[in-house]
């Protein structure tokens, strides 16, 4: 199952970006065993200033045809490490071919793309910087793939 994330902003050279570097690297060799991935970042820039529905729009064209599309919004649901893990394994066993983490801008992600979407995950009751979530989601994808292949790099 290939894994995409599909995000509003240019990420910048720094420790975010390295973070999500060396997060990307683990889970594609991790998850490669196991049918995931591999990870690949879609970056999109409302370079017009259109707000929320033209950062929609190109999050849309961002998303590959017929992934399930799972938004992260912190009105979604709180996920422990091994529930996002039995999540994945679930959406791949059951023939998903991709999967779209869906990250907003500023303002968040715009209402009528939230309601397209299959799944929706919140980091907690906190709000994140958007280049901060993409680093905490590729931690917790390269996590989810070592508690499915059983590693020792998540302990309980």
């Amino acid at each position: 199952m290939r894994v995409h994330i599909c995000a509003v902003g240019r990420l910048r050279s720094g420790p975010e970006a390295t973070l999500i570097d060396d997060y990307t690297t683990r889970f594609d060799r991790t998850g490669r065993a196991l049918g995931l991935g591999p990870l690949s970042l879609n970056e999109v820039e409302d370079k017009k200033g259109g707000g929320m529905p033209a950062e929609a729009a190109l999050l849309e064209r961002a998303i590959p045809k017929g992934a399930m599309i799972v938004t992260m919004d912190e009105r979604g649901k709180t996920l422990t490490s091994p529930e996002f893990a039995d999540k994945l394994a679930q959406w791949r066993d059951n023939g998903c071919q991709d999967v779209a983490f869906v990250i907003g801008g500023a303002d968040g992600i715009d209402p009528a793309l939230r309601a397209q979407s299959d799944f929706s995950i919140s980091l907690g009751k906190m709000v994140w910087p958007h280049m901060l979530v993409r680093a905490m989601l590729t931690e917790q994808l390269y996590r989810a793939a070592s508690i499915l292949a059983g590693s020792p790099y998540h302990r309980v």
